[in-house]
């Protein structure tokens, strides 16, 4: 039976996915940024329900910008559940934009690319971060440059913040948990971490018996003249702090 679910729930995802990319192709340029963030939040929590997956946020909700969102990254579901709660900007790997379907999806709504062993391409990311940040845009980064087990957060690069710091945005420490609906453990379906293909993760979260995704947002906070790594220690421990709550 839950092969049979997970099946369903899949076609139901790709019919989804394929509506979003209508969705951005056909209508996107008529929009503007508040009916977009509307549409891609509407969009994602509907992705949330087919895939099996509730959402608990906590915290208060800032719907514009200028604001720069930092969270612990777990799962290729991060993106989606964050932009259920608060749609923002994301900045990602550049492998994410050439994932199947996913991948086409990411790079319609706008989302920043980096090639993280490229220090020349993380400056200039910074520098479309911070047009986007004096635009007042918000627009959400994962500083520990790679995806963890949701048990702890793994130390946070700094170079990103150096957008926030260079336009005096304030940013927002998030952390992110991945938990069983019924007692609150750790639930690993959505893991996507080590040898985990994306694939293998997508259809581990398929066959789950539900899944509840809790987004726990702290305060927005300015630098008061600590520099990007000072900050992003300061960061690391506010996220790590969230996370141990969740």
């Amino acid at each position: 039976m839950k092969k049979l679910r997970a099946t369903w729930r899949a076609w139901r995802a790709i019919v989804h996915v394929l509506r979003g990319l209508w969705i951005i192709r056909r209508e996107f340029g008529r929009m503007n940024d508040a009916q977009k963030r509307l549409l891609v939040r509407e969009w994602s929590r509907r992705m949330l329900a087919i895939l099996g997956v509730s959402l608990e946020v906590r915290g208060r909700v800032h719907g514009s910008g200028p604001l720069l969102v930092v969270a612990n990254h777990i799962s290729w579901l991060d993106i989606i559940v964050m932009n259920a709660c608060q749609p923002a900007r994301f900045v990602s790997k550049a492998d994410a934009g050439h994932w199947p379907v996913l991948g086409a999806l990411i790079r319609g709504a706008g989302t920043l690319f980096i090639e993280r062993e490229n220090r020349r391409d993380a400056m200039r990311v910074v520098h479309l971060m911070a047009e986007r940040l004096v635009d007042r845009d918000i627009v959400a980064v994962f500083p520990e440059g790679t995806t963890g087990d949701g048990r702890q957060v793994l130390p946070f690069h700094a170079n990103l913040l150096q957008a926030a710091i260079s336009t005096g945005a304030p940013v927002l420490p998030v952390a992110l948990g991945y938990r069983d609906p019924v007692d609150r453990t750790i639930s690993d379906a959505p893991l996507f971490i080590g040898d985990t293909t994306l694939l293998s993760s997508i259809w581990s979260t398929l066959c789950a018996d539900g899944v509840l995704a809790v987004v726990h947002q702290g305060e927005p906070e300015e630098a008061h003249g600590r520099d990007r790594r000072a900050w992003a220690r300061d960061l690391q421990d506010m996220v790590g702090r969230l996370a141990a709550e969740i």
